[in-house]
C-alpha cells in the first residue's frame, strides 16, 4: 500500500467519521504527528492517528515516540489512535488507555515505505483496549 493509498484510505475514515457527527479534517500530509484534527460528535477537541495494517495481528502497535508526541499536545484534546486491518476497525482513546509496558520491535525507520529497520520501543495494544470495535465479517 503506498502513501498516495494510505492517504485516500485516511480521507475516507474522516469522511465516515464525520458522517457520524464528528468534523473532522484531515491533516495527514506533511510532517504532522496525526492525521487529522477537529471535533467529537461530543464537540471536544481531538486528533487521530490511523493505521492501516494489510495483515491482521492480534496486538496493534503504537510506537512510544508517536504516542509521547500525541501526549505533549495540550492536555484538553483528546488524542485518537484508529487501526483498521483485515479483521475491523479499532479505535483507542488514549488519554485514557492504560498502556503494557513497553517492548522493542525492529520497525521501518521512518514509514512502512522503506526497508532500513530500527529498534523502536512500542506499546502493543489488545484488541479488546478499544474502545470502538467494528468487526469485518466478510473474512
Amino acid at each position: 500500500m503506498g502513501i498516495s493509498k494510505v492517504h485516500q484510505w485516511e480521507q475516507a475514515v474522516v469522511l465516515l467519521l464525520n458522517s457520524e457527527g464528528w468534523d473532522l479534517k484531515w491533516s495527514g500530509e506533511g510532517l504532522s504527528r496525526y492525521d487529522a484534527v477537529g471535533k467529537t460528535p461530543k464537540g471536544f477537541d481531538c486528533v487521530i492517528e490511523m493505521k492501516f495494517r494489510n495483515k491482521h495481528y492480534d496486538t496493534k502497535m503504537l510506537e512510544k515516540d508517536k504516542y509521547d508526541a500525541l501526549m505533549r499536545l495540550d492536555d484538553d484534546i483528546i488524542k485518537i489512535f484508529y487501526v483498521f486491518d483485515p479483521k475491523g476497525n479499532f479505535l483507542y482513546y488514549l488519554n485514557t488507555l492504560k498502556l503494557p509496558v513497553p517492548v522493542k520491535k525492529y520497525c521501518p525507520d521512518t514509514t512502512m515505505w522503506t526497508k532500513k529497520r530500527l529498534l523502536k520501543d512500542v506499546y502493543l495494544l489488545t484488541e479488546n483496549d478499544a474502545v470502538v470495535i467494528n468487526l469485518n465479517f466478510s473474512k
